[in-house]
């Protein structure tokens, strides 16, 4: 059975990451005790108002790791628009 805390920290992260204008669609967002793993490819979505994409993946992984159920982000991707 997952973990609670893991299945809210993966629901956060896709929140922020689509909210923020990231296309996840290529993009497999996994969470296993307290790690984010976020693995594949990234591009820019609709709506998205930033620049660089690789930087903004940056913001987004220090933001998701003040969050409560998550310890660590790890960043693994692909960029296929946006700049980097």
């Amino acid at each position: 059975m997952a973990d609670i805390r893991d299945v809210r920290g993966q629901r956060v992260a896709r929140t922020e990451l689509s909210k923020r204008g990231v296309d996840i669609t290529r993009c497999d967002i996994r969470m296993h005790h307290g790690i984010l793993y976020i693995k594949g490819a990234v591009s820019t979505g609709k709506g998205a108002t930033f620049k660089d994409l690789r930087t903004e993946m940056e913001h987004i992984g220090r933001i998701l790791k003040s969050k409560s159920d998550i310890r660590d982000v790890v960043i693994d991707c692909q960029i296929l628009g946006g700049g980097g």
